[in-house]
C-alpha cells in the first residue's frame, strides 16, 4: 500500500510565525495561488482520502485533490499549544510558563491548557494503524507536527528531530509499505508520482 501524508497550505499564523495548533484557521490568500498552481498528483488507484477536519487541512485537500469525498479523522490534528495558541516567540519569551514549557523534554512538556507531545502520539499512532491495517492507499492530510511523529516512529533509524522530519506546507511524504517494511521519498516540487 502507499500511504501519503501532505501538509496543509500556510495560514496566517504560518506566515507569522505564531504557535497554531487546535485553532481552526484558513489557509492564506498566498496559500491558495501556490496550492492552485501546482500540478495535481495523479494515483494508479483511487485511494482513500482523509483530513484532520481542521478548514486548513480540508481546504489543501479540495485544491490539490479536487471536489472528492473524504473522511475526517480528529485524532490527526495538530498538538494542541494550549494558552501558547496565536502567540509568536516575541510574545510569549519572557513568560515563565513558556520558559517552562521549551526548556527540558519538549516531547513530554505540556504547555498550559495544551498537550505534550507525547499525548498527541497517543491519539495519532491508533489512528495510523487503522489506516495501515485496510492496506488500501491512503491520502492524508494533515498537519506539520503530526506528520513528523509519523515519520520518527516509522523510520526511528534515521534519529532525525521532528523539524528535520517537517516537510513545507503543501508537501510531504509517500511511504510504502511491503509486508511490514516501510520505505518512503518525499513530495516536494520535484515529485513527479
Amino acid at each position: 500500500m502507499n500511504l501519503y501524508l501532505f501538509r496543509h497550505g500556510k495560514t496566517i499564523a504560518n506566515e507569522q510565525h505564531l504557535y497554531c495548533g487546535s485553532t481552526d484557521l484558513s489557509l492564506s490568500g498566498h496559500a491558495i495561488a501556490q496550492l492552485l498552481s501546482r500540478p495535481r498528483i495523479r494515483f494508479s488507484t483511487s485511494p482513500r482520502f482523509i483530513s484532520s477536519g481542521m478548514r486548513r487541512c480540508n481546504q489543501t485537500l479540495g485544491i490539490l485533490f479536487g471536489n472528492m469525498e473524504y473522511e475526517v479523522i480528529p485524532d490527526f490534528r495538530e498538538i494542541d499549544f494550549g494558552i501558547f495558541e496565536m502567540k509568536s516567540y516575541e510574545q510569549l519569551k519572557e513568560n515563565p510558563d513558556y520558559q517552562t514549557w521549551i526548556s527540558g523534554d519538549n516531547f513530554l512538556n505540556i504547555p498550559p491548557n495544551g498537550e505534550s507531545g507525547a499525548q498527541m502520539r497517543a491519539r495519532v499512532l491508533p489512528a495510523l494503524q487503522e489506516v495501515l491495517q485496510t492496506e488500501q492507499d491512503t491520502v492524508i492530510v494533515t498537519h506539520g507536527g503530526v506528520i513528523s511523529d509519523i515519520m520518527q516512529y516509522l523510520f526511528p533509524a534515521e534519529n532525525k528531530n521532528i523539524y528535520q522530519w517537517q516537510p513545507k506546507p503543501g508537501f510531504g511524504y509517500k511511504i510504502t509499505k511491503q509486508f511490514e517494511d516501510f520505505t518512503y521519498e518525499k513530495i516536494d516540487e520535484f515529485y513527479t508520482g
